[in-house]
Order: C-alpha cells, then sequence, then structure tokens
C-alpha cells in the first residue's frame, strides 16, 4: 500500500512512516484520558478560552493548562499567538490522521470476515451471505437482537 501524505502542523506525514506512529501514539494516548476527551467534546461544538475549559472541573488552571499541553503536543488543540484569552481551537488534522488509521485496519479486518464468511458458505454448500448493512461494515445475523448491539 503506498504512503499517504497529510499536512499535520507544520510537518509532512507519511501514514506508513515512523513519524506517524509516533504521531498516532500522542494522540491515542491524549485521548485516552478521561478529562481531556472532555475537553475534546466540548471544543467539538465550539472554540473555548482555557477559563471557559476549566469551568467544570474541580482542578486549578495549571491543571488545565497541562491537559491542554498534552492535547496541543498531540495535535488536537492549538491556541493562536497573541494577547490572553486566547482560543482554544480543536484541529481536524489529528482526527483525519486516526480516521485514515482505524479504517485502513478497519478495511483489512473487514475483508478477512469476507473471506471466513465464503469459506464458511463453501463448507455448508450455501451461497455466501453477506451481512452488510449497506455502508461497506458488517452486522451479526440477527442484528438489534444481539446482545452488544443495544
Amino acid at each position: 500500500m503506498g504512503a499517504v501524505g497529510l499536512q499535520f502542523s507544520t510537518i509532512e506525514l507519511k501514514l506508513e512512516g515512523p513519524m506517524t506512529t509516533d504521531t498516532l501514539s500522542r494522540v491515542f494516548a491524549a485521548l485516552a484520558d478521561p478529562t481531556r476527551r472532555d475537553m475534546v467534546a466540548r471544543l467539538s461544538e465550539r472554540d473555548a478560552t482555557v477559563s471557559q475549559l476549566a469551568e467544570p472541573y474541580r482542578m486549578t488552571l495549571q491543571a488545565v493548562y497541562k491537559h491542554l499541553r498534552v492535547l496541543e503536543d498531540a495535535g488536537l488543540v492549538s491556541r493562536p499567538h497573541g494577547p490572553q484569552p486566547r482560543p482554544v481551537r480543536l484541529e481536524a488534522q489529528a482526527f483525519d490522521l486516526m480516521d485514515t488509521w482505524i479504517e485502513r485496519h478497519r478495511r483489512r479486518v473487514e475483508q478477512r470476515y469476507r473471506r471466513l464468511d465464503a469459506v464458511l458458505a463453501e463448507m455448508n454448500g450455501d451461497e455466501p451471505h453477506e451481512h452488510d448493512q449497506g455502508d461497506g461494515h458488517r452486522s451479526r445475523p440477527g442484528g438489534a437482537d444481539h446482545p452488544d448491539d443495544s
């Protein structure tokens, strides 16, 4: 598979290179914290100042700045230079990078499931039954009746 280039901050990343792994690791590590995930969710609605972001949390502004620094280092948020208060903005490029990585692996897994379906159908003497929802993603036979689908 050829490398796909994405502009991320000021560096060009190749999806097959070691820099991407480091960037993805930072992004996923940053999102591993529930407070930072909540900040990202709130910023997906609108930009906010650090004080606005800090409002719902029982932590010091210094702690909020530390969380923001992790998000900034991962490329998930940015703050423009200039006088205070500066808005914190969500950066879509990090999500594009994650989407590309996730979708590449999702496609590989889906291909494996399709091959397995074909083998099982051949073993049973049936035609392969695709459990495709029309969006390229498989569903389990029985759909919403499965306990994991609730």
